[in-house]
């Protein structure tokens, strides 16, 4: 006897949990994850960031307590970003032997060893007066004297003991002058994750106050990415590529998804994203006001993240969803 009813049942694969987890195509560990950190020069104590609930400065004493916990999270990694007590023109506390993220790689791999991967942020924005990423020349942003200020940040964190340098800046070249730069100082075992097609986005905006890095004047048109032109981003994405990058990035994430899926797809090369502050301060805010399940939307965006071709994700979410992930 024929049916209307069609023979096909999907949900014959949903039908009880164990089910569900059997045939579940997109999976997610800890082991994909990279927690943030930020460490502030001469700081007494822990100092919230108040667009950035639950994301705090770190005075340099309390690093360790806060990697241990991430570490017993499970999550493999960590980005440092340095607040400078001192601004100038030339960025100079990002390379210094004895700056914040210089002492903060060291402490870390001393107390740590090869247990936690070490990434640091390569950029000049949080150190220079203009809070700009590179160095000026009038009021512009001068692509080629910022390479090799860049390439002196990313030498002086492979000194300290970083396992990845992670260029931010977006200058031209980049990639190129600081593989050649780590290589010819015998850093070759040194990676490089570049924020490869890293936008010009209104996303970064609670993170400008977490790092104390707005511009000063302007904006960063003229050297992040256009929202409106995916293929550029793909070029970029190439060109760092072609000059020697071990992880490509793209930032933001959640509104980029298709810029994931298309790099996954096109390149044989491991695939970061960002999920940046913007994206994690519209979710707290809407869960302090009640209006969404906090861990339930985490971790649905963190999935999509994956779904589209992240190999890792670098999210300010990294403990509470390793945190869900654990249960």
């Amino acid at each position: 006897m024929s049916s209307s009813f069609p023979a096909r049942r999907l949900r014959r694969l949903r039908k009880n949990e164990k089910m569900r987890n059997l045939v579940q195509e997109v999976l997610f560990s800890t082991n994909d994850l990279i927690c943030p950190v930020f460490v502030q020069e001469n700081l007494k104590q822990r100092t919230s960031v108040q667009s950035m609930p639950d994301i705090i400065r770190l005075p340099l004493e309390e690093v360790n307590m806060e990697v241990q916990e991430i570490k017993d999270l499970g999550i493999p990694a960590i980005m440092l970003f340095g607040i400078p007590t001192q601004k100038d023109d030339l960025g100079t506390g990002a390379f210094v032997d004895d700056g914040i993220v210089q002492k903060a790689i060291s402490q870390i791999r001393s107390n740590f060893g090869e247990s936690v991967v070490i990434m640091a942020d390569v950029c000049l924005c949080q150190y220079t007066a203009s809070g700009h990423c590179g160095i000026l020349k009038g009021d512009m942003i001068d692509n080629d004297s910022s390479l090799k200020t860049l390439a002196s940040v990313a030498l002086s964190q492979a000194k300290a003991g970083v396992d990845i340098v992670s260029p931010s800046a977006m200058m031209d070249g980049q990639v190129k002058v600081i593989r050649e730069t780590l290589d010819s100082n015998g850093f070759t075992d040194v990676g490089i994750m570049s924020h490869s097609a890293k936008h010009r986005s209104s996303f970064y905006n609670p993170f400008r106050d977490a790092a104390d890095c707005a511009p000063q004047f302007g904006d960063r048109k003229t050297y992040q990415v256009p929202f409106t032109n995916p293929r550029e981003a793909m070029r970029e994405i190439e060109s760092d590529i072609a000059e020697g990058v071990d992880i490509v990035m793209v930032k933001p994430a959640l509104a980029y998804l298709d810029l994931i899926a298309e790099t996954k797809r096109t390149h044989n090369i491991p695939v970061s994203a960002y999920s940046v502050s913007g994206e994690y301060a519209l979710v707290k805010g809407a869960a302090q006001l009640g209006w969404i399940n906090e861990t339930d939307i985490m971790s649905e965006i963190m999935y999509s993240i994956k779904r589209a071709g992240a190999d890792m994700i670098v999210t300010y979410f990294a403990k509470k969803m390793a945190q869900y992930l654990n249960k």
